[in-house]
C-alpha cells in the first residue's frame, strides 16, 4: 500500500494551486465508482477542446491507459502507472522526447493526470514481500474516475454545439439558395418589384458572413435572412395569385404588370420592392400610353443583338438570367462606373437597367459617355419619367428601316428573289405584331 502521496514534481518543475487543485479532485473519486477507461478517453476526446487537451497530448494519455491491465477504473484502486519515457515514445507513434515531455506537462495543465514523482524523478513502483505494490512513482490517472461524469457532461455539450451548428449551416444554405432562385423567378417572370434593390439588401446580410464564424453569427444571419425569404415568398403568392392562369400556351402571357398602380400588398411595403416607372402614378401622358407589362425578351434581343457579340463560346441568351449575366460583362467594355451601374439598378430594377444598358451597348457608336448617359436615364427613372419601351422601338425601327434598305438596294446580280428572302427573313425574326407596329410608328412620330 501507499505510505505518502508525493504533491509536488521534481526538479526544477514549479508547483501551481492548479496542481493541487487536481490532486484535490482526483480524490474526490465517488465511493464504489467504476468506470470503463476506453468509454471515458472517448468522452475526453469529444470535449478536447473544452478540456484544452491537445491532439499529441490525447495520444500520450491513450498510450497512458494502455499501460494499466485493468479496462475497468475503480474509485479505490490504485491508478498509477510508471513506464518510462522510452516506452511512452514506443506507444505514442515515435514522437520525439521533446514533443513527448511538452504534451505530458499539458495533460497535468488540464487535470486528466496527476504526476507522482520520486525522490530522483525516476518511475518506478516497489512491492512488497506478497509482490504487493507498496508505493508507485509515476502518472496517477485518477481523474479517469473522479471526472468521468464532468467529461461525459462536455462531450454531450459539445455534441450539442457540433449538431446546432450543423443544423444552422444547413438552414443558412438552403435559405441563400432559395432567395436567389425566388430573386431569379422574379425577374424572369416579370413580376413586378424592384429587384436589384432586393439582391442588394441580400447580399449586404450575406457579406457579414465571415469565412469561420461562431454558431452565434450563423443564427443571426440565418435570422436575418430568413425574414427577407418570407417577405420575397410574400411578394410571388401575391403575384401568382393575383393572375388568371390560363393553360392556352397561345394565351399565356408571362410578364403581365398589375396596372392598378394603388393596389399594393403590405409584403411588397415592407420588402421595398416599388412598381417600376411605367406603371407609377407620376408618369408622363407620354408614359401613360405605354403597354404595361414587361418587354419580352426575344423583342429586346432581336433590337440589340450586339449583345450576343459578349457570349462566351458562342451560345446563345436563352433566358433573363443569361441577359443579365451578359450585360455585366458589357458594362466594364462601355466604362460605365459600378456605382453608376448600381445606382440605375437601384432606380430601374435589375432588368430594367440591363435592357437600357443593352440598349447603350447597341448604341456605343452614338453615344460619346455611356456612364454619364445612363446617369442621366438613372435620374429620370428616379422621377418616374423614363421606360425602355421607347428605347427598343426606336432601335427596332431603325433596324426595319435598315433591313428595308438592304432589300431596296440589292443588285441585280444578286438576284431580287435572294434579297427578298433575306428581308423576309429579316422580318419574320423580329415578330412585330400590327400592334406593336403601330406603338413603333406613334413613337417614331413623336421623336
Amino acid at each position: 500500500m501507499q505510505t505518502h502521496t508525493v504533491t509536488t514534481p521534481f526538479g526544477r518543475r514549479s508547483m501551481t494551486l492548479g496542481m493541487i487543485a487536481s490532486q484535490v479532485t482526483a480524490q474526490t473519486a465517488p465511493e464504489g465508482a467504476t468506470v470503463h477507461k476506453w468509454h471515458v478517453f472517448r468522452d475526453i476526446k469529444e470535449a478536447r477542446m473544452a478540456l484544452g487537451a491537445t491532439d499529441r497530448a490525447l495520444a500520450i494519455l491513450d498510450a497512458l491507459l494502455s499501460f494499466h491491465p485493468e479496462t475497468a477504473f475503480y474509485g479505490d484502486s490504485a491508478l498509477i502507472v510508471w513506464p518510462s519515457n522510452e516506452q511512452l515514445i514506443g506507444r505514442a507513434n515515435g514522437m520525439s522526447p521533446a514533443t513527448l515531455r511538452r504534451h505530458l506537462a499539458n495533460l497535468v495543465d488540464c487535470g486528466l493526470v496527476v504526476r507522482r514523482d520520486s525522490p530522483n524523478g525516476k518511475r518506478y513502483a516497489r512491492k512488497g514481500q506478497g509482490g504487493e505494490i507498496e508505493q508507485a512513482y509515476g502518472f496517477d490517472l485518477s481523474p479517469i474516475v473522479a471526472r468521468a461524469v464532468e467529461f461525459k457532461e462536455l462531450a454531450e455539450a459539445v455534441r450539442a454545439e457540433k449538431k446546432a451548428y450543423k443544423v444552422v449551416k444547413e438552414r443558412l444554405t438552403i435559405c441563400r439558395r432559395d432567395i436567389a432562385k425566388m430573386i431569379e423567378t422574379g425577374i424572369e417572370e416579370g413580376v413586378p418589384g424592384n429587384w436589384g434593390t432586393v439582391h442588394v439588401e441580400y447580399q449586404a446580410i450575406i457579406s457579414r458572413l465571415p469565412r469561420t464564424a461562431p454558431r452565434q453569427v450563423l443564427e443571426e444571419v440565418a435570422a436575418e435572412l430568413d425574414d427577407l425569404w418570407t417577405q420575397i415568398r410574400d411578394v410571388l403568392e401575391s403575384f401568382v395569385k393575383s393572375q388568371n392562369l390560363n393553360a392556352n400556351e397561345s394565351q399565356t402571357e408571362r410578364h403581365i404588370q398589375n396596372s392598378n398602380t394603388e393596389s399594393k400588398t403590405e409584403s411588397e411595403r415592407g420588402l421595398g420592392i416599388k412598381r417600376e416607372a411605367s406603371g407609377s402614378a407620376g408618369e408622363t401622358d407620354n408614359l401613360r400610353s405605354l403597354p404595361k407589362r414587361e418587354l419580352p425578351l426575344g423583342i429586346v434581343l432581336d433590337a440589340c443583338p450586339n449583345l450576343l457579340w459578349l457570349v462566351k463560346d458562342g451560345g446563345g441568351i436563352r433566358n433573363w438570367r443569361d441577359f443579365l449575366a451578359t450585360t455585366d460583362l458589357a458594362r466594364p467594355v462601355l466604362g460605365i462606373s459600378p456605382s453608376a451601374w448600381e445606382d440605375a439598378k437601384v432606380a430601374m430594377g435589375e432588368q430594367q437597367a440591363a435592357i437600357t444598358l443593352a440598349a447603350i451597348y447597341q448604341r456605343t457608336d452614338q453615344i460619346k459617355s455611356p456612364g454619364g448617359y445612363l446617369r442621366n436615364l438613372t435620374e429620370r427613372a428616379k422621377e418616374g419619367k423614363f421606360s425602355t419601351w421607347p428605347m427598343i422601338m426606336a432601335l427596332l425601327r431603325a433596324k426595319l428601316d435598315a433591313a428595308k434598305a438592304v432589300g431596296a438596294g440589292v443588285t441585280e446580280a444578286e438576284g431580287e428573289l435572294g434579297a427578298a428572302q433575306r428581308l423576309d427573313r429579316t422580318q419574320k425574326r423580329l415578330e412585330v405584331s400590327d400592334n406593336l407596329r403601330k406603338s413603333i410608328d406613334k413613337w417614331d412620330h413623336k421623336a
